[in-house]
């Protein structure tokens, strides 16, 4: 990358600005200036460029912080300030083409190496393009510009344009010959009134042949229109410019022509070598001008007989070689900045400069003299005649530091880009160091730079006082002794006196050194710079009334007239070449960003340099500003001159932001041309400075250049945009203002020519390389950095390989040519036999070193000395001096004072290879073999075509392989591969019909199906297959294969295939013809055979259909035998008809009636099994029909049957059993009820119950009265039966806590001691734990949750068993308890049975047909209560009693009266007892029977529903809900005719009705006591009292269901206790009781005659009567045989019998005839238990209820109501069964109906 002067692309020469820049003197070491610093110092020695004091020595830049540069101030890509792309440059200067502009895709942009490779051909004949990034790609800036700190170059802008500069020195050096003379000449000539100017007077003559022509042609009016002056051929015109040119030109010109060769001699004894571009030699010719060549012993003179002697032979003593500047302490000193002026240390000084008598450096200029300040106005400096008017400015303290400094300078090679990456530890590694140095110089004249300027003589290097007086030149203050002149001189001169090397001039030219700023700083100086400079020179424009806006046309022109301009000098600053190793790159980079996805993107050009495909990957080491970028920031008028890239690279900068950058392009193609025409337009700067483009430093105007026939382009950068640069392409540019860029170079494979003609160019012109162009190659070669040598890489290796083992080798070849013909010739100690090291066979007689060494060695071990370029395979060394050269100069050049000949020889010399010539021609076999992959594959390709007509597929199939393992594009591979395709696929579809195996078939998914004919529901797959199957396939591929021209074995598979199939087909037409004696074997064979050949033949299709008719023949025969399915012969049928079966064929006849018989069978099970009522016979007969004909039936329909059958059969089977175990006289034998009830519950599933249901349903209907007995007892009347038994666990539970007589003893009443939530949910805690010793309250369990105390017996009760509420309770209350004041009621959840009725109902289990669940319980309860009863039977009786045993009777009454079952005797004797020794209430108790509960009944749906519309009849409820409570309504009549039914279903054994309670209990006023609602929830009535007591607000709710008593009579009935007889309340029986007692004739004379003694009551007996068929005949038994003639009777005559529809047994099963007669005499018996059932339980009037119960059973066919459909089902059944039905369907509806109350 090139160090542009300015600011471009990677320049040429960033190490070295030129060969002479080094030998110039340069300014000071880096200090802050004045505007990082913020402190202005005096002017002085001390002071930079910029003014800034240096107090001390300079800081770090990464030291310093400055505020940050506001991004949002600069325009930059993707932002409002980004400036927007032109659609077409318009008006550029000198009517410059546009370069090429390119905008890639997003896909396009991924892989930046392939898209410049895509737009190269193009964009190369512009020799750069610009490339604008998609949208979405936008980096984001890195840098931190707080730390960021740089120095900048000050560039004289028509300094640095060719011409120009020319004509200012000419006129520099002009004047100062003249005032060396004495003519000063102090302004210019002037002719028609304006200056002429000389140097172009000069020019024009020299290109019309001269003075002499000139004025022998009379061509000085041409000149002088040339010259712009008048077109008038005036004679004054001609004689002015020849009297000017005489005057002041010819002495001058003549002075030149003499001295010139003396001076350009010595700068090439200086340089080291001849200034022409080739090594050759230039004598010195004898000047008779005072000049250092004149003298005999003059540097030049002997620097002119060396090179000469060393062409000519021997050298002789002056035969010196000059040591290099190489090392530190030689040559000049160089300066750690960038470019300086050189014309100040050896050619042009400041000739107005003050010359210091103190010995101090005159002062410098003020830092607003010239734009080079932070803040200065534009200089516009108009040059003047002279001796400072044409001088370039060079502050004095930059040329005295660095004189003075110089030996403290680190090495000349620091800064280059080869010490770079050798000497990284020498680098800065923080943000801000000093920019970089300069590539070593050429060689220079040893000097001693540590004495001061003038002490010594630059000729003979003696003091002043050893020669003479010493003479000062005035320019470059270098010393002379007035004798070593020539001419001597021999008085000291006492005016000014220049040099002869002054007044000739070396060319030397630099960029003086800038301030140090960071970026905002440099921002606010270039902008402010812009505005100042075009402040006054825009037009004004009065639409915006102000100045027109500068536009990027006004700085393009504006910048190439400040260009060629002569009189007008404009200084600006550019911070270009600055080190992204040190300042960092603006890109993100991996290091510090490892998060950024820009860090590792393609087109980072931190990455790019190394991509894969960059040559530059080969190099071991980064090289900056080539592998590494350079960042540049530039201000308007900034410029980069004329250069083209280091070793001819590619070069890409990208624009972080700021304004525009302009560039001009030249193709690579034209770089000669370019050349040729600078050198042509000024050959003055070329004759010192042949290498002058190397050093950016000079421009040339674009017009100058098109008229030379040099084609160039433009084209504008702006942010966020690329330029590239293509090999050998000059370019050039400038900055329209304040601008970032960044710039690396890199290295695609057609590269590789150009770096090695840029290398070449190098050595041309002994520039030293940047890197090693060998080294690069051989580094590719071995693959070391990626992943080994690849065919791409060794293309372009190859043939650069090749080139390199050629010169190599003819290079050793030369040199140990000359090296043996010296040994054998010229050297008398070799005989002629010499025996020498290269040849292996050396002996200790050569004197030749030689050595194979591939060990690395730092880069300044093998570059040459001489030409700088690198010696990487072979280097020659001198052990006497160190010196290495190249094989071009080894034992040529002069690196020792040994001769020539000794050289050759070896004496003293060493010649080392890296690698031996085997070893490099191996390595070039190797990668041109590598490179030769391609090409040998497609000429195998060749031959193997040419020499086969039909060439073998396997053969082209390896081919193919091999070719596709190489990595590289072949031509021939696509169509190879489209043919071996083709091939394949013909053999791939050949395969499937030579493939005898039927598995093998269809294995390409592409032709057949995966698997057999799966395609069944695909068409297309269907039609496809076909199609593929088809015969004529085969022929076409045979035919195909003729057509393609290949050989493969599966084509003679083939033909023979075809063959085969032709012959099968003559054998199948024969065997056809004779069918009808073909079998099964003999067509399987042919089939077989057939079907191998994988094609539709028409005759295997004949074979395939004879074979599925014998093989249907064959499966009906057998199949005759076996039980089928009607599908299964359905499905035979099907298969024949589909195979054509004949009608008439035997077998498909019989299966064809097989199967009509079995759909016949399948409809009448059908018709069976869908009936209402099933006939198993008929089902059976069915069934066995099946089995006897082999009829082909349903599965289905044959598992139905058989489950019918066999749950019917089961549950026979069952029910016999239970029948027959209950009636086994031993009663423990006899089955469980559970057991029963099971079993009748599976019988629901069937639609018709087996014979024995009936006998088993009265059985369990007969344990189920039992059961219902049992409720009624506990009061649980309207319970499920399931609760008789849970309730009953509850009372013994109860009773033995109650009844204990064990651990409960009387005791003195005792105070709780524990406090437990609840009493009932402790029964685990008994008197067996110790914590729990006293019991209390009727409960007798322990104390728990609120206790209550009696203030007489000081019993503690629970809260909760009294029913009294935590809330009601105050602590001043007093209680008395139910035992001290019989007045105070007990509430009970249930009634409580008397022991003597509960023995009764127990000894009635022996009579039961099953075991009931409930024995052992009550067992139980019975023995618990019997065991208490004997143990206080001697404290009840009255003959014994005394008032001392009131406590204990107290004690006993409590434990009774907690029991849950009822103790009457013992009850009421200890009641009367206490009452008689303690008396509480004013009147004793009355005598208990009967415990009722005391919960009140909870209101029904209805009642509610009434309550809450506010009305008492249902008819008055709005019409929206009368339909629900009409539905509620019938529920409850429903049961409570369910509830009646079962009461009078428990006969004569029935509860005896119970009388209201005699009166509320006593309060005494106490909040605590109890409210009366049941006396002790016992309903102890006295005579005369209302039932009515039972409810103290009032009695039951209002109701249509309310109760209705019968009688108002008392019944007396026998006590079964040992207790006292006592009367019963007749009206507090039900309906169904005294039905009961009519039947059994129990009621006497008296009873019945209250009963009929009124017209209601006996229309109420009959009523009752009247619902069964024995009490119809027992109403005629009382009132005769017509007592039911217009009476009841009429009501019910009409009534259907319910067994009527019994009478024939449709499906042979169930009841037998007769037992259906028998069955019809008690079917009234049987409705009038229905009608019982359907009664309200509450009392209901009979005859609603009959009215109800008769319409329900007259409903037989029709279902509407729940009760219909259930006496519906119960007359399909027997006329006994409907009772039962109808009770067990009104108990299933008790839950639902939930509006009666227990008890």
């Amino acid at each position: 990358m090139k160090s542009h002067a300015s600011a471009g692309g990677p320049a040429t020469s960033r190490t070295a600005m030129n060969s002479l820049s080094n030998t110039a003197t340069r300014g000071s070491p880096s200090r802050p200036s004045a505007a990082t610093s913020g402190t202005a110092g005096k002017k002085g020695s001390n002071s930079n460029t910029n003014g800034a004091q240096q107090a001390k020595p300079p800081a770090p830049l990464s030291s310093l912080t400055s505020p940050p540069l506001d991004l949002s101030t600069v325009e930059r890509r993707g932002q409002p300030t980004a400036c927007p792309e032109p659609l077409k440059k318009k008006n550029r200067p000198h009517g410059l083409q546009e370069a090429p502009t390119y905008r890639p895709t997003e896909e396009e942009w991924k892989e930046p190496f392939e898209y410049i490779r895509k737009i190269s051909p193009e964009a190369r004949q512009y020799g750069m393009c610009k490339i604008i990034p998609p949208e979405s790609w936008n980096p984001d800036f890195a840098i931190d510009t707080e730390r960021f700190h740089f120095r900048t170059r000050k560039q004289e802008l028509n300094s640095v344009e060719g011409s120009t500069r020319a004509n200012l020195s000419y006129l520099d050096a002009l004047a100062k010959f003249h005032k060396q003379q004495g003519t000063n000449l102090t302004r210019w000539p002037y002719v028609d009134k304006k200056p002429l100017d000389l140097y172009r007077l000069k020019k024009a003559v020299e290109c019309r042949g001269g003075f002499e022509k000139v004025c022998k042609l009379k061509k000085w009016a041409e000149i002088g229109r040339d010259l712009g002056y008048s077109g008038k051929i005036m004679s004054s015109l001609s004689t002015s410019l020849k009297n000017s040119y005489q005057k002041w030109l010819c002495p001058y010109e003549e002075y030149l022509r003499l001295a010139k060769p003396g001076v350009h001699q010595q700068l090439e004894l200086e340089y080291g070598g001849p200034l022409t571009p080739s090594p050759a030699p230039s004598p010195m010719k004898r000047s008779n001008v005072p000049t250092p060549a004149a003298v005999a012993d003059s540097p030049a003179r002997q620097a002119t007989d060396a090179l000469q002697a060393s062409l000519d032979g021997p050298a002789k003593d002056s035969d010196q070689d000059v040591s290099m500047s190489d090392t530190p302490g030689l040559g000049t000193p160089k300066s750690q900045s960038s470019f300086t002026p050189v014309n100040a240390g050896t050619s042009f000084t400041s000739a107005n400069r003050a010359t210091s008598t103190d010995g101090k450096s005159p002062a410098t200029p003020k830092p607003n003299g010239t734009p080079s300040s932070a803040k200065a106005a534009p200089e516009l400096r108009a040059s003047v005649l002279g001796p400072s008017g044409l001088k370039r400015q060079l502050s004095c303290d930059s040329l005295s530091s660095s004189k003075k400094d110089g030996a403290d300078q680190d090495d000349g090679d620091s800064g280059s880009r080869r010490s770079k990456r050798l000497k990284k530890d020498n680098v800065p590694t923080v943000a801000g160091s000093h920019m970089s140095l300069f590539r070593t110089a050429a060689p220079r004249i040893p000097r001693d730079d540590n004495a001061p300027p003038g002490e010594r003589c630059e000729i003979c290097l003696k003091g002043k006082d050893e020669g003479g007086f010493l003479i000062q030149c005035e320019s470059c203050d270098h010393g002379y002794h007035g004798a070593c002149l020539d001419p001597p001189l021999k008085a000291k001169p006492e005016t000014e006196w220049n040099c002869p090397r002054c007044l000739v001039g070396d060319g030397q030219f630099g960029f003086e050194e800038g301030g140090l700023y960071s970026l905002r700083q440099f921002q606010q100086k270039a902008n402010e710079f812009k505005q100042q400079y075009f402040a006054n020179k825009m037009p004004f424009d009065p639409v915006l009334n102000c100045h027109r806006p500068v536009t990027e046309d006004d700085v393009e022109h504006e910048f190439w007239r400040l260009v060629a301009d002569i009189e007008e000098n404009v200084t600006v600053e550019y911070g270009a070449d600055i080190h992204c190793t040190t300042h960092g790159s603006g890109f993100p980079t991996i290091e510090k960003f490892p998060d950024n996805p820009y860090s590792t993107d393609p087109w980072n050009l931190n990455i790019l340099p190394l991509h894969p495909e960059s040559l530059f990957r080969h190099i071991k080491s980064d090289i900056s500003g080539m592998t590494v970028p350079w960042v540049y920031v530039g201000m308007t008028f900034s410029t980069f001159c004329w250069h083209n890239e280091d070793h001819y690279s590619y070069s890409a900068n990208y624009q972080h932001f700021g304004a525009t950058k302009t560039w001009y392009g030249i193709p690579g193609d034209d770089a000669e041309k370019f050349e040729n025409a600078m050198r042509e337009a000024v050959p003055e700067l070329f004759e010192t400075q042949p290498d002058l483009l190397f050093q950016l430093v000079t421009l040339l105007t674009p017009e100058q250049l098109k008229k030379a026939g040099v084609r160039v382009y433009a084209l504008d950068q702006r942010a966020g945009q690329f330029v590239i640069t293509f090999p050998q392409a000059y370019h050039a540019g400038f900055n329209h203002g304040f601008n970032f860029n960044e710039a690396v170079n890199f290295a695609p494979a057609d590269w590789e020519p150009y770096g090695l003609a840029g290398v070449e160019r190098l050595q041309q012109f002994r520039r030293q390389p940047c890197f090693s162009h060998d080294e690069l190659l051989w580094t590719a070669a071995e693959g070391v950095t990626g992943s080994g040598l690849t065919i791409q890489t060794a293309k372009w290796l190859a043939p650069a390989l090749d080139r390199i083992h050629k010169r190599e080798l003819s290079q050793r070849d030369e040199f140990v040519a000359k090296h043996d013909f010296i040994a054998k010739h010229l050297d008398a100690k070799h005989p002629s036999e010499h025996r020498c090291v290269f040849t292996g066979h050396g002996n200790e007689e050569c004197p030749m070193t030689f050595k194979i060494d591939d060990a690395d060695v730092p880069e300044e071990e093998y570059g040459c000395f001489y030409c700088k370029a690198f010696t990487y395979l072979s280097r020659f060394i001198c052990l006497k001096t160190g010196k290495v050269l190249c094989l071009s100069h080894a034992g040529s050049h002069p690196c020792c004072d040994l001769q020539e000949s000794d050289r050759y020889l070896g004496k003293d010399h060493a010649l080392y290879y890296r690698k031996s010539d085997e070893a490099i021609a191996a390595m070039t076999k190797k990668v041109a073999d590598k490179a030769r992959v391609p090409e040998a594959w497609e000429e195998k390709y060749e031959k193997l075509l040419d020499e086969e007509t039909t060439p073998s597929l396997k053969t082209l199939r390896n081919l193919l392989a091999e070719g596709e393992k190489i990595p590289y594009e072949l031509p021939s591979l696509p169509v190879l591969r489209a043919f071996v395709e083709r091939c394949n696929h013909w053999v791939e579809e050949a395969t499937n019909y030579t493939v005898r195996k039927q598995q093998n078939r269809r294995k390409n998914d592409r032709s057949w199906q995966s698997g057999s004919r799966k395609s069944v529901g695909s068409k297309e797959q269907d039609q496809k297959e076909r199609e593929m199957r088809s015969l004529a396939n085969v022929y076409r591929l045979l035919e195909e294969a003729q057509l393609i021209g290949f050989d493969t074995p599966e084509i003679l598979q083939l033909q023979e295939r075809a063959d085969a199939i032709k012959a099968f087909q003559e054998e199948a037409r024969k065997f056809l013809d004779l069918r009808q004696s073909a079998s099964i074997p003999q067509v399987e064979k042919l089939l077989e055979e057939g079907q191998s050949f994988n094609v539709d033949i028409p005759e295997v299709e004949q074979l395939t259909r004879l074979m599925e008719q014998l093989q249907w023949n064959e499966k009906a025969a057998g199949s005759r035998n076996t039980l089928m399915t009607l599908d299964e012969v359905r499905d035979l049928i099907d298969e024949g008809h589909r195979l054509k079966i004949p009608v008439y064929n035997d077998h498909l006849a019989y299966y064809t009636e097989q199967l009509a018989a079995g759909h016949m069978w399948d409809k009448k099970v059908q018709e069976l099994i869908n009936a209402d009522a099933i006939h198993y016979p008929q089902l059976q007969a069915l069934a066995d029909q099946v089995q006897a004909n082999a009829w082909p039936v349903s599965p289905a329909t044959m598992a139905a049957v058989d489950q019918i059958l066999h749950k019917q059969r089961e549950a026979h089977r069952q029910i016999m059993d239970l029948n027959e175990r209950s009636q086994n006289p031993d009663f423990r034998k006899r089955p469980r009820y559970s057991e029963v009830a099971e079993v009748m519950k599976k019988l629901e599933e069937l639609q018709a119950k087996p014979a024995g249901t009936h006998e088993l349903e009265k059985e369990q209907k007969r344990h189920e009265d039992w059961m219902r007995k049992g409720k009624k007892l506990f009061g649980k009347t309207n319970a499920p039966l399931h609760i008789l038994k849970t309730h009953m666990d509850y009372v013994l539970d109860r009773n033995l806590d109650c009844f204990d007589i064990v651990h409960d003893k009387p005791r003195v009443p005792a105070e709780p001691a524990s406090r437990e939530p609840t009493p009932d949910k402790e029964k685990g805690n008994r008197f067996d734990d110790p914590k729990f010793r006293e019991v209390f309250c009727i409960c007798r369990r322990t104390e728990a949750g609120m206790m209550i105390e009696c203030e007489l017996c000081h019993e503690w009760y629970h809260g909760k068993c009294l029913k009294i509420a935590r809330g009601k309770v105050k602590e001043d209350d007093k209680y008395t308890c139910p035992i001290c004041d019989w007045r105070v009621k007990i509430p009970r959840d249930a009634a409580r049975p008397k022991l003597e009725d509960l023995i009764a109902w127990q000894e009635e289990i022996p009579t039961l047909p099953f075991q009931p669940e409930e024995e052992e319980v009550l067992k139980r309860i019975i023995d618990n209560a019997t065991e208490f009863r004997n143990h206080i039977a001697a404290y009840c009786n009255p003959l014994l009693s005394t008032a001392s045993e009131a406590e204990t009777q107290r004690f006993y009454l409590r434990k009774i009266e907690g029991a849950e079952i009822l103790l009457a005797f013992e009850t009421n004797f200890f009641r009367q007892e206490l009452h008689k020794w303690s008396p509480v209430a004013p009147e004793p108790p009355p005598v208990l029977e009967v415990s009722k509960s005391t919960r009140k009944p909870r209101p029904t749906k209805l009642q509610k529903m009434l309550a809450q519309y506010g009305v008492d009849d249902p008819d008055d409820l709005p019409e929206s809900v009368k339909g629900k409570a009409n539905s509620l309504k019938r529920k409850a009549m429903n049961a409570e005719a369910a509830a009646a039914a079962a009461a009078s279903s428990a006969g004569p054994a029935g509860s005896p009705s119970y009388g209201p309670p005699p009166h509320a209990y006593f309060q005494r006023h106490s909040s605590a006591q109890p409210t009366a609602q049941a006396s002790h929830g016992q309903s102890s009535s006295a005579p005369g009292e209302s039932s009515s007591a039972h409810h103290p607000q009032g009695g039951q709710p209002k109701s249509s269901l309310h109760l209705r008593p019968s009688s108002r009579d008392m019944f007396l009935r026998d006590g079964a206790g040992p207790g006292p007889q006592f009367a019963l309340g007749a009206d507090s029986g039900t309906t169904h009781e005294l039905e009961e007692r009519l039947l059994r004739g129990a009621l006497d004379d008296e009873e019945l005659n209250a009963h009929l003694s009124t017209e209601q009551g006996k229309a109420r007996v009959l009523e009752i009567l009247s619902r069964t068929e024995t009490g119809r005949r027992r109403a005629e038994e009382m009132f005769g045989a017509g007592v039911w003639v217009g009476g009841a009777d009429d009501k019910t005559r009409d009534r259907p019998r319910p067994g009527a529809a019994r009478d024939n047994d449709p499906i042979g099963i169930g009841v037998a005839p007769d037992a259906a007669e028998a069955a019809a005499s008690s079917s009234d018996a049987a409705a009038a238990a229905a009608t019982t059932a359907a009664a309200p339980a509450s009392g209901t009037a009979p005859a609603e209820a009959t009215t109800s119960m008769t319409t329900t059973t007259t409903s037989t066919t029709t279902a509407t109501t729940t009760t219909t459909t259930a006496t519906a089902e119960a007359d399909q059944h027997h006329p006994s069964d409907a009772a039962q039905m109808l009770e067990d369907h009104h108990k299933s509806k008790e839950e639902e109906a939930g509006d009666v109350v227990d008890g």
